[in-house]
């Protein structure tokens, strides 16, 4: 379900109770309209507005869509029943989640919003378990008077719900969690003691003697637990949007991550994926003071936003707008790395996003909060509600953006990247469980090196989910050590169809329940890549020992080492002790290359000093050619396609001008005299092209 009666969604989030305070908001939302803002979004919580059990007080939630009705500004509701009431903690105190180790969670003050009712465990699951049902009946009656007051509201706009989608990795052990557990594990495995089988425990008895794993390790019993809690958390997700939906039945319904799929999808329940999958629009947090102005993050923010969306539009949910100060993640770093945002940083991050295909933007704050740690954060505009230099940027991008003449621009999707990095859940879910205690954490680093390794290359990679993989011909699979004989099969088919598939060490290793295959690669995969396993180290600890030559190029390894004898394949490279690690091979229609280690780690933790002519190196042996071919990589280039117009956009996120020439893929386009659609006044006359610092030049393609 879409709205047409904006062209561009482009504003912030405004009331937390109690911020901003209420004798400013006339004002406020008088500054917002004249600034070409046109979409709010506010925090509904439960906690704040049932303050009685029946009893509601809607009287700043009915102003603040009353003055956003008069302004010409829409506004999304953003649902909150995980800031539950101090009456419902005490009424439900049976009902109260329960972390690993026994404790009960309860009612704190918010940190986003000075305000009781949040859960003291992170996550956005609320001090009280949706498993019990009392509980869950109070949330939806909540729910239902919500939608049933607001739901022909003319500022009406649509919904956001389960604000960034995960949960705490230390929940829930209530009894009403173990009991859903229970009943998930009977549905899966139909009898005791085919569970019991599976789970290697064989004195099961009656399905109450099953208890939920505290100590997580690589088990059967771990890995369906971890199932379990998405299931059980995205299955309250569709709850809450069926419990909307049954009233209003015409409103947008949006819900937004935290772009947190890595690393974070196995124990916080980061399916973006998932998630996308059950609403209208997507959308993401994305914070440089917290993550870091690397340009390489502020990409990965948004590309993975994209492909989770599948299609979907998505927009910049949260985008930071002003400084943050006092915090764990900014302590220590240099205060031009998001800790103080200036007008270019919020152009650079704002225009960054567009670029990967956001199609709206919301800053965090439309002004700072005046109570709790949060004081003054992430706000365009004065804690007073004053115009700044920040807010004036945003006006700026807001008006431009709604200005009917970027139709075309908007109307065009980023093209499909020339290579896709292969997500798998499961995956994830090993390494996870596989390294718990540990402080190597190889997947993550395997997987945003292959990022890196490829984008810093010129080239525009694209995450692609395991199900999705009938999108692309061409995918790069890190640290693959852990999918299903369903997922193999799946990907044999693919290669044998015509796909080339990249793959570093140990594809498949563990295969169903964690269960090492003991013939590697595992699952038949051998077939497919050509090779059998000689010998296997896993050592990630000194992994950066791993040394390897390709055809004459040296290559770092890093994480795990395998060793090949040849099956079927071609041997391309071998370790510095003369052991097989590289081999090729032709499958069906299709081509493999393995690599006996993860080079992509060598990259991550070297920052790109190591293995750039690796990835390089890759691109040649596909025989796949860049979108965009650009002589000066500080300067990074997508293709927006549409039937109303195709577009180049070029990004600096440097603070000096780069100057770069640009080759177009023949099937793309090609560039033509003509004046920029961003910024204005920028004029195309052929040769070189000096994009401007900390922004973006916007072409269109002839």
């Amino acid at each position: 379900m879409l709205r047409n009666d904006i062209q561009f969604p482009y504003g912030a989030v405004y009331f937390r109770k109690s911020n901003p305070p209420n004798e400013d908001w006339e004002r406020d939302y008088a500054t917002a309209g004249e600034d070409g803002l046109n979409i709010f979004r506010h925090w509904f919580m439960w906690g704040a507005i049932e303050v009685a059990p029946g009893v509601y007080d809607w009287d700043d939630y009915d102003r603040q869509l009353d003055l956003a009705a008069k302004n010409g500004i829409k506004t999304v509701i953003a649902e909150l029943i995980h800031a539950v009431p101090d009456w419902a903690v005490r009424k439900f105190s049976h009902a109260l989640q329960v972390a690993a180790d026994g404790t009960k969670l309860g009612s704190y003050m918010g940190v986003s919003s000075a305000t009781g009712g949040f859960s003291n465990n992170g996550g956005g699951a609320g001090a009280l378990t949706l498993n019990c049902p009392e509980v869950k009946e109070a949330a939806g009656q909540f729910l239902t008077a919500l939608a049933t007051r607001y739901k022909d509201h003319p500022a009406i706009y649509g919904y956001d719900v389960w604000n960034e989608c995960n949960y705490s990795a230390d929940v829930d052990y209530s009894s009403y969690a173990k009991a859903a557990f229970r009943k998930w594990l009977e549905k899966k495995y139909g009898t005791l003691s085919a569970l019991a089988k599976a789970w290697h425990r064989y004195s099961y008895a009656e399905w109450q003697d099953i208890e939920p794993p505290v100590h997580m390790a690589p088990y059967p019993e771990c890995i369906d637990w971890l199932q379990f809690k998405r299931d059980n958390f995205y299955g309250q997700m569709q709850w809450r949007i069926d419990t909307i939906r049954a009233i209003d039945q015409k409103n947008v319904i949006a819900a937004h991550g935290i772009s947190g799929a890595i690393p974070n999808m196995a124990a916080n329940g980061c399916d973006d994926w998932l998630a996308a999958s059950k609403v209208d629009i997507y959308g993401f947090t994305w914070i440089q003071a917290r993550k870091g102005t690397e340009p390489w993050k502020t990409w990965y923010g948004v590309d993975i936003n994209r492909a989770a969306a599948r299609g979907k539009p998505f927009w910049h949910a949260e985008r930071q707008g002003g400084p943050l100060w006092l915090q764990p993640q900014v302590i220590g770093r240099d205060k031009e790395d998001g800790r103080v945002a200036e007008p270019e940083d919020i152009r650079l991050w704002s225009m960054t996003s567009l670029a990967g295909g956001a199609r709206g933007v919301l800053n965090l704050r439309w002004r700072p909060l005046l109570d709790g740690p949060l004081f003054g954060a992430f706000g365009s505009y004065g804690m007073d509600g004053a115009r700044t230099p920040r807010s004036e940027i945003a006006s700026q991008m807001a008006k431009w953006a709604n200005d009917p003449a970027q139709a075309a621009l908007w109307e065009a999707k980023p093209v499909r990247g020339e290579v896709g990095i292969l997500v798998v859940p499961e995956t994830q879910q090993f390494d996870y469980l596989l390294n718990h205690d540990r402080k190597e954490k190889p997947y993550p680093e395997a997987m945003w090196g292959a990022y890196r390794g490829f984008l810093e290359n010129g080239v525009q990679p694209d995450w692609v989910h395991i199900d999705d993989i009938g999108d692309y011909d061409l995918l790069y699979f890190p640290y693959p050590i852990m999918f299903t004989a369903e997922q193999a099969r799946h990907l044999k088919a693919w290669v044998e169809k015509g796909g080339i598939l990249i793959a570093e060490a140990c594809p498949g290793y563990f295969g169903d329940r964690g269960h090492v295959g003991q013939i590697q690669p595992n699952m038949g995969l051998d077939q497919v890549f050509g090779a059998r396993e000689e010998e296997v180290e896993f050592m990630p600890d000194i992994g950066d020992r791993i040394r390897l030559e390709l055809e004459g190029l040296a290559v770092d390894g890093g994480g795990l080492l395998q060793s090949y004898k040849l099956a079927g394949g071609k041997a391309l490279g071998r370790f510095d002790d003369g052991r097989l690690a590289v081999v090729e091979n032709s499958f069906g229609r299709g081509r493999t290359l393995l690599i006996g280690t993860n080079p992509s780690v060598a990259y991550y933790r070297t920052e790109g000093k190591a293995n750039r002519a690796f990835f390089e190196e890759l691109m040649n042996w596909s025989g796949r050619s860049r979108h965009v071919t650009l002589s000066n990589d500080a300067v990074f280039a997508r293709i927006h396609k549409g039937e109303k117009g195709s577009f180049l956009w070029l990004a600096n996120p440097t603070r000096r001008p780069q100057a770069t020439d640009v080759e177009l893929a023949d099937r793309l386009g090609t560039l033509t005299s003509a004046q920029a659609s961003w910024p204005a006044g920028w004029n195309y006359h052929g040769g070189q092209i000096e994009v401007p610092p900390r922004d973006v030049l916007i072409l269109q393609l002839g």
